[in-house]
């Protein structure tokens, strides 16, 4: 079988199955190729050394990599008609201490095609997701592991409030992983020296109702986005942090003052897409189980911190304050999910914020 033949079957099989990564790893003598779902890598496949290197050329030569170059890593990306449909890929690549190429296969975000109170296990937390994204200015954050679907949940959320109101959004990604035609979506490019701090200010000047940033990584880009916080626009980003006390630890790190944060932070939502149960599995639904449909096998668990739980945390809270807090935590509403038999007790382990 051709090689292209091999990454068109490969793909198609893995965009069926609900994959988030495709996984080529060398071995000592082998390549072998992985699904990542739900968190976990699934074996799928061995090739030989040499296949596996023609796999690795050919799709860098698709995503307009240096096909020649194996000292660096490299990275690209592609929008490729899989089983009927237009995805977006990212491609990464890494050479091991043997000159032996990795590379990483992920399938970005598409839009959205369930309301938001679906994608969750208790509906009543997007009821406070709702709430937030109706207030005219001040910040929302969002926090949780790579791939736990923050950029969908922003999107959503944003493109039903929209759907009732008509206002201008604005975003500012890196890269776009959802094309969305009701917003004005730009990309950061840093080889054109066009970063998210020059973008912001530049979105300033058209006037948005909602200015969504793809991530605040740097002090510069925190500062800006809390400056457009402060001077009336509704911010929607995304942060690295655990939790919700994570998320204004990290905040202040970045070296965005304790005063900053109480007057432009409204709502901080850490989010978790964790295992659902499988009747037929009898735990963790299996990849190639369909017994549950690819989207219903994980889905989203909240924790969102607003008002009186955000000041506490940040004044270092009082008992009744913090009592609130943990009625509204993400332990909670996990023990909750598995209390009802949603999720099985390994990912209520799994899953649990120590």
């Amino acid at each position: 079988m051709k090689i292209e033949q091999n990454v068109i079957q490969l793909m198609g099989e893995a965009e069926k199955r609900g994959v988030n990564d495709i996984h080529l790893l060398p071995r000592e003598n082998k390549y072998q190729i992985y699904f990542r779902v739900s968190g976990h890598l699934v074996e799928h496949s061995v090739v030989s050394l040499k296949k596996g290197a023609q796999l690795i050329a050919y799709l860098k030569f698709l995503s307009n990599m240096d096909v020649g170059e194996k000292r660096f890593p490299q990275s690209g990306a592609k929008n490729m008609l899989i089983n009927g449909s237009n995805k977006s890929v990212r491609f990464s690549t890494i050479t091991d201490f043997l000159h032996q190429e990795s590379l990483v296969i992920r399938f970005l975000n598409q839009t959205q095609k369930r309301k938001l109170v679906q994608t969750c296990y208790f509906p009543n937390q997007v009821t406070v997701l709702k709430q937030l994204i109706e207030v005219k200015s001040g910040l929302i954050l969002f926090s949780g592991p790579v791939g736990s679907g923050k950029t969908t949940t922003m999107f959503q959320l944003i493109k039903e409030f929209v759907g009732k109101e008509n206002c201008q959004v604005f975003t500012i990604e890196d890269p776009v992983e959802i094309q969305e035609t009701l917003f004005l979506q730009t990309q950061v490019n840093p080889k054109a020296g066009i970063g998210y701090d020059l973008l912001i200010k530049a979105s300033l000047r058209h006037h948005p109702d909602i200015i969504v940033v793809g991530e605040i990584r740097d002090q510069e880009t925190a500062k800006m986005v809390i400056r457009a916080a402060l001077t009336g626009h509704l911010i929607v980003s995304s942060i690295h942090a655990k939790n919700g006390e994570g998320v204004v630890k990290r905040l202040l790190e970045l070296g965005v003052s304790a005063q900053q944060i109480k007057q432009s932070l409204i709502g901080v939502i850490s989010q978790k897409l964790v295992p659902q149960y499988c009747p037929f599995c009898q735990g963790e639904c299996h990849l190639y189980c369909s017994f549950l449909a690819v989207y219903a096998k994980r889905s989203v668990i909240y924790e969102t911190l607003t008002g009186r739980e955000l000041e506490g945390l940040m004044e270092g809270g009082d008992a009744q304050i913090n009592l609130e807090k943990q009625t509204k935590s993400f332990n909670y509403y996990l023990r909750k999910a598995y209390s009802y038999g949603f999720i099985t007790k390994k990912s209520y382990r799994q899953y649990k914020i120590q």
